[in-house]
């Protein structure tokens, strides 16, 4: 049995596909996954299975949120390993007094496709922000703020040709937190 992270894009944002967290939980439990542990509005729940194929994870708990809550979303799984490993890996954590509430990271369903990345770069030439690829993430450093950046998950998932979703530093330390009780 493994500990994952599924990422849920698409559920509770500004008014739209509504779910509630207690109701996601359940939907989980129904769908066999053990130890089912939901984390703040957005969509991140923590879960067991004996199931090994993130792949047919994400493709079960689609079709489950679209029969039961009738919401076309997003998901993404990553195992608790891949997760410890993101935390461990930022670049910018290691920048003396970081704030860390100006961090991110975008998980990237696939390895990127790097051929546009000199056009991001290009985007952000001017400012403070700066992000760095790595396999199947994007760290984010955003002095300014997340609302002021021309970084965001729509130019990512466009220009590198992937489907992404993004967590603030804050939530990635609470998964990690709650995927290790």
């Amino acid at each position: 049995m493994k500990t994952y992270i599924a990422l849920l894009r698409g559920i509770n944002v500004s008014g739209h596909n509504i779910i509630k967290m207690d109701a996601l939980k359940l939907s989980f439990i129904q769908l066999g996954f053990n130890e089912v542990v939901t984390y703040i509005q957005s969509g991140n729940v923590i879960f067991i299975s004996e199931e090994n194929n993130t792949s047919k994870i994400e493709t079960t708990i689609i079709k489950a949120i679209k029969t039961k809550f009738g919401y076309d979303i997003k998901a993404l799984v990553i195992t608790k390993k891949e997760l410890e490993i993101t935390f461990n890996s930022n670049p910018f954590i290691k920048i003396h007094d970081v704030d860390v509430t100006k961090l991110c990271v975008t998980f990237l369903r696939n390895n990127p496709t790097l051929e546009n990345v000199p056009q991001i770069e290009k985007l952000i030439a001017n400012a403070n922000d700066e992000f760095k690829i790595t396999k199947k993430s994007i760290y984010l450093h955003c002095p300014t703020g997340f609302a002021k950046t021309k970084l965001t998950n729509n130019l990512f998932e466009r220009k590198l040709k992937t489907d992404a979703t993004p967590r603030n530093w804050r939530t990635i330390t609470k998964l990690l937190e709650l995927s290790n009780q």
